[in-house]
């Protein structure tokens, strides 16, 4: 212990902040833990490194209990394929440290990577982290390197920047060899990162038909979706209790006014249509321009290709949602 103050002292004051802010550089761990493993290891800076890890994996999983809703979306495309990740933390301060959001990019390179098992189905597939965490990344950044598991650069990262970091879930979209796949993304610090996500397929008839006019509409409709919250496809894929629910809400809400019953009834299903145009993709008013109808785009997109066009899925994913935060 005489020795430990011994050695200490003959590191200069000057020298301790260099250490420190060496140290916090490499590692990105809070200046309290830094500092507390400096001392502990008589600010020898390699045998700190280790000693952080070592207690950062340790207090990783103490935290992994607290509630993570702030993070970020990460997306990665290919060819007829989009996978979209949702990686979470407790602040928007770690959400925005570069080491978390080079994990949030890695983790949907690597789920681009993996089989989707249902690519023609109605819905995109949903996986949650189990499907991840044991899958092999290679991660080339300057505090994380080399081949580990996910799960193993998940928790390297939270003790890191010393909080609750974890995947949450992720989505992805897959389209016909004739159809294109189409992304956008809301409140994005860096190309295929963001908090809001809108994702549509596109499919076509003819695959003769010009990919860029499907882009071009694809955008927009990407747009929509973040900016007008569908719920639905068409009105054949509104559930029927969702549809019977709401007609009840509605004749109650009717009633009330004291009318006839058949007016009732004819105020019931205007109330309906107008329903079906908040909630469903394909029924709602365009965003960029409310005179036309999503299903009126897609029919003139048709005319100016000469084939059909379709929305094949859609998807809409923001993070955090549905997440009890602290004090709600």
């Amino acid at each position: 212990m005489v020795f430990m103050r011994k050695f200490s002292a003959e590191v200069s004051a000057t020298d301790q902040i260099n250490r420190i802010k060496q140290l916090r550089e490499r590692t990105s761990a809070p200046i309290k833990d830094v500092k507390s493993s400096l001392v502990n290891c008589n600010w020898d800076l390699e045998a700190a490194q280790k000693d952080l890890r070592k207690r950062g994996v340790v207090l990783a999983s103490k935290k992994s209990s607290r509630t993570a809703s702030e993070g970020l979306l990460s997306l990665a495309q290919m060819d007829k394929k989009a996978v979209v990740v949702e990686l979470n933390c407790e602040t928007d301060f770690v959400a925005r440290n570069d080491t978390f959001q080079y994990l949030a990019s890695a983790l949907a390179r690597a789920a681009l990577s993996i089989e989707n098992p249902t690519p023609l189905s109605q819905e995109a597939f949903a996986f949650g982290p189990e499907y991840l965490e044991n899958m092999k990344i290679n991660l080339d950044h300057p505090k994380l390197s080399g081949e580990t598991t996910v799960q193993t650069a998940v928790t390297e990262v939270a003790a890191m920047v010393g909080e609750n970091v974890k995947i949450r879930r992720g989505y992805a979209l897959s389209s016909t060899s004739y159809g294109a796949v189409v992304s956008y993304l809301h409140t994005c610090p860096q190309p295929g990162l963001g908090r809001i996500a809108g994702l549509v397929t596109l499919e076509v008839e003819d695959g003769n038909a010009s990919l860029d006019a499907l882009q071009r509409v694809g955008s927009s409709l990407a747009m929509h979706i973040v900016a007008s919250k569908p719920l639905f496809l068409s009105k054949e894929l509104v559930p029927s209790e969702a549809l019977e629910s709401e007609r009840d809400i509605l004749k109650t809400q009717a009633e009330s006014s004291g009318k006839s019953q058949i007016v009732v009834e004819k105020m019931v299903e205007g109330r309906i249509r107008k329903y079906y145009e908040e909630v469903v993709l394909s029924e709602q008013k365009y965003f960029l321009d409310d005179s036309i109808s999503v299903k009126s785009l897609l029919n003139d997109l048709s005319k100016e290709l000469g084939s059909s066009v379709r929305i094949g899925k859609f998807l809409r994913m923001e993070v955090g949602e549905g997440i009890q935060r602290a004090g709600a």
